[in-house]
Order: C-alpha cells, then structure tokens, then sequence
C-alpha cells in the first residue's frame, strides 16, 4: 500500500488537513462549537447576531475548561481559537 505523502507535512508528520482536531470533542464543546459557528453565519454575513459576545465568551471557556482538565491537547485548544474564535497565537 502506498501512502500519499502529499497530504503530510514533512517536518512534523502530521496531515496538512487539521480538521482532524476537531473530531472526539467533549459534547459541551461540540455544542458552544456549533453555537458559535451559527453566530459567525450571522455575523457574517453582515446581520448582528445579539448573542454573539455570549456564543465567544460560552466557547472560549469551554475551550479552556477542557485544555485545562486534559480533555484536549493544547494543540486542539490553540486550533479551535484560531478557527472559530478568530484568535492570534502569541
């Protein structure tokens, strides 16, 4: 069986794809994830969705809460603020 080595970074070893991270979730994070989801797709297409700072807030601990009792690794909690908090990695 061959393995399609363009779908891996070769540095690290690790798919080009990280969508990976967001399976396996805890379900309270799952779903602050959806809620947030649901209130970028207001927001973003240009309607003010009033729960909004709520939604980040519910899913920015819960991002926490769960890198904090090790049910994801820190790499998974830096992925999901990148991705659906829009948030910048020092």
């Amino acid at each position: 069986m061959k393995i399609d080595n363009a779908n891996y970074d070769k540095s690290t070893g690790k798919p080009k794809d990280n969508s990976y991270l967001e399976k396996g979730l805890p379900e309270y994070l799952s779903q602050s994830l959806a809620a947030m989801i649901e209130a970028w797709k207001i927001e973003d297409s240009g309607k003010k969705d009033l729960h909004f700072d709520i939604h980040w807030c519910d899913l920015n601990a819960d991002i926490n809460s769960a890198e904090n009792g090790q049910e994801i690794s820190s790499g998974q909690a830096w992925y999901l603020r990148k991705k659906y908090l829009r948030m910048e990695e020092d």
